[in-house]
């Protein structure tokens, strides 16, 4: 869903003047800074708490929201500008902070452009005023959940310890009463990844059509990969199960982003996703204080582009040092992902899972590289057949492969191992569903 604001009756005045053409980019917003509710186990963010002399208030002024808002319409090349709020727990902010947003958004949007809104939240905050807001306004909304309570509640606490599972839960089902389907976004770590059928039918079974799945990748202070990060192979076997699931049973019907953007990949068409592309950059920050930094990933001082009261938005990302940041992504590339056979469809992966050392010694390799080989060579022959057969012909694939699972479900009783090859036996697996 998107949300539309204008025309305005209104036109801005640029006060400060921004380049008249440019490539579109994306910000992530955070009117809070890191400030949350919840204190999750795998948060990076968190770290950006460093960054603030205490006591500091996380949260966005009235002016600045109203400059930031204004500068990257003003930065925007047009007619869709898309406004991504983040965090911490962005509803922090409070609902009326969102209403002065849009408020904001119809005074400066130039005749016959359009803004989207997009929330990314945990959920737990969400009563009925605010998801009737959302649907009045039509924002998008992904919603943070690691499946069932059992993995859910294992690294998503609140900060008193406790479980956040059911208040999640509560939070969708006020966003579905109120006609707005959410995205959910699921985190791939050392929990969920051990049980990739359970995590993806739990949340498909919920009914939203688009899902994503996140890695989680985090360092401790040995330099090792922290003991609730996902490993390469657990990543690689995660997506190949649930891959075939979704080829089975839910082709057409629901959005896995990751092989969304594999399908433009194999189509001749370049990742969307800025993880996936080749240079990277156009997917900035700005903190609730105005600063300006050049990754959601790299908050950090030495990638600090500046700040919007004192220097325009549309002027930082276009700035040598941010030209430079996404343009290092292509240019330290390892000789050995340029000679691989996969390169188009990772290109590297994002900067800061490049933790691996090269066979060669020649640069840093993904620390999920095995595993993204080992999908990508399990998915080619489907996405290549998928691509030539367009979405018309895709129920061939599906009834396809259901023709073959009912060959190796013959003569299976229910003790015997699931064929669907995730070690389970088929009672406790795929037997209620088998074809």
């Amino acid at each position: 869903m998107a949300v539309t604001v204008g025309p305005t009756t209104v036109r801005p005045r640029l006060v400060e003047s921004a380049p008249p053409e440019r490539e579109p980019f994306v910000v992530m917003a955070k009117p809070v800074g890191p400030a949350c509710n919840l204190d999750c186990a795998y948060c990076y963010y968190l770290e950006s708490f460093r960054l603030y002399e205490r006591p500091h208030r996380f949260r966005m002024s009235d002016d600045m929201l109203e400059r930031y808002v204004r500068q990257f319409i003003e930065a925007s090349p047009g007619p869709i500008v898309h406004f991504v709020w983040h965090g911490g727990e962005p509803t922090l902010a409070g609902l009326r902070f969102y209403e002065r947003a849009v408020e904001l958004q119809r005074r400066y949007l130039p005749e016959g452009w359009q803004c989207w809104n997009n929330l990314q939240t945990n959920g737990t905050l969400l009563d009925d005023a605010w998801c009737a807001f959302l649907a009045k306004e039509r924002f998008e909304v992904g919603l943070s959940l690691d499946g069932p309570a059992v993995l859910h509640d294992a690294n998503r606490l609140d900060r008193a310890g406790r479980g956040t599972h059911a208040r999640v839960m509560a939070g969708l089902r006020r966003l579905l009463d109120h006609g707005v389907e959410p995205d959910l976004l699921c985190t791939v770590n050392a929990a969920t990844a051990a049980e990739p059928l359970t995590v993806y039918r739990y949340l498909r079974d919920l009914g939203p059509t688009f899902l994503q799945f996140l890695p989680v990748v985090r360092l401790v202070a040995s330099g090792r990969a922290s003991a609730d990060s996902v490993t390469p192979h657990a990543y690689g076997r995660f997506l190949c199960v649930v891959f075939d699931e979704w080829l089975r049973r839910d082709l057409g019907r629901v959005m896995v982003q990751f092989f969304g953007e594999c399908l433009r990949v194999w189509a001749g068409e370049p990742p969307l996703l800025c993880l996936n592309a080749e240079t990277c950059g156009r997917v900035l920050v700005v903190e609730h204080d105005g600063a300006v930094y050049s990754c959601d990933h790299y908050v950090r001082p030495e990638h600090r582009l500046g700040n919007i009261s004192s220097a325009h938005l549309g002027a930082l990302v276009d700035s040598p040092a941010q030209l430079r940041f996404g343009q290092a992504k292509r240019e330290r590339l390892a000789s050995e992902c340029r000679a691989c056979p996969w390169l188009a469809a990772c290109n590297g992966g994002c900067p800061k899972h490049r933790l691996a050392a090269a066979a060669d010694g020649e640069g840093r390799l993904n620390y999920l590289c095995g595993g993204l080989r080992a999908f990508f060579a399990h998915a080619d022959p489907y996405l290549r057949r998928m691509v030539v057969l367009g979405r018309p012909g895709w129920a061939a694939v599906t009834a396809d492969l259901r023709a073959a699972d009912r060959a190796r479900w013959q003569g299976l009783g229910r003790n015997d191992p699931c064929p669907c090859g995730s070690g389970l036996k088929a009672k406790r697996c795929c037997w209620s569903i088998r074809p």
